[in-house]
């Protein structure tokens, strides 16, 4: 099979997974980028920050697809979004900055260690009680920031954050996810425009990389996830997804540990 069909596959479940989840698909995108781009034989000082910046700009696709859906379910709080944008990309900017001078191997074993949380967060089915209400201007800056900065270094859509932020705010699962969906675009925005800025000036890479983004796996990953992530994202509105999240962890979990076992040995 050949590498293009390998991303087309790729990108077809990961828009899929976004879309149901309201996760930017990067907990499973970036470590099988990470499989098939050490199979191309990319520079080893490279393939981290590569993965992560294919990805992140993979979210501006499949969150604008999976958006859209959301928004026709009435199911997206605009409110939240066009306030908590400014941060995320104060956030995003910091968080690619700091991604870029972090070797390789550190960067990710600290990517392991987030998918083993996020898993467990499924799995446990860890959701804050509604005890408060959206916070201030100031304080939703912040949670922007917060999440802005740790979803530009472990490239995702910011849900794992979000969501249980929005809920712990009393708004409700379905609105959760649809908005989470909504921010994950300004969250692909500024990480996307930081990985390839930071990744100008960087050696070695391979051809038709721009900065830190690989254009031919961009490419192929955003096309099958265009389509599949509308349909994850209507799938939300029907399914029981109880079971289907405990299965995506135990997934993410063997990833994670794939990752973490190549990197220490």
């Amino acid at each position: 099979m050949g590498w293009d069909a390998a991303y087309l596959i790729l990108g077809a479940i990961t828009g899929y997974l976004a879309g149901l989840f309201g996760v930017g698909g990067g907990l499973v995108l970036v470590p099988v980028l990470l499989m098939l781009f050490d199979a191309q034989q990319f520079p080893a000082e490279n393939i981290m920050h590569l993965a992560l910046g294919t990805s992140m700009a993979s979210i501006l696709f499949t969150s604008l697809a999976s958006m859209s859906k959301h928004h026709q379910h009435s199911a997206v709080n605009w409110q939240v979004v066009r306030s908590i944008t400014p941060g995320i990309l104060i956030g995003t900017a910091l968080g690619t900055l700091l991604a870029a001078s972090i070797p390789t191997r550190g960067l990710g074993i600290f990517f392991a260690l987030f998918v083993y949380f996020a898993a467990a967060q499924m799995l446990l089915e860890v959701r804050p009680p509604a005890s408060r209400q959206l916070p201030r201007i100031g304080g939703i800056t912040l949670a922007g920031i917060l999440t802005g900065g740790l979803s530009s270094l472990v490239s995702i859509g910011g849900g794992t954050i979000i969501v249980p932020f929005l809920l712990w705010c009393n708004v409700s699962l379905r609105n959760a996810i649809g908005t989470s969906a909504a921010i994950g675009f300004p969250v692909a925005v500024g990480g996307t425009i930081g990985y390839v800025l930071t990744g100008v000036s960087a050696h070695d890479l391979p051809a038709h990389s721009l900065g830190f983004v690989y254009l031919p796996a961009l490419f192929w990953v955003a096309l099958a996830s265009t389509i599949t992530a509308p349909l994850g994202a209507k799938a939300t509105h029907y399914l029981k997804v109880g079971l289907l999240r405990k299965l995506f962890a135990v997934l993410l979990i063997a990833l994670a540990t794939k990752l973490l076992w190549k990197l220490l040995t």
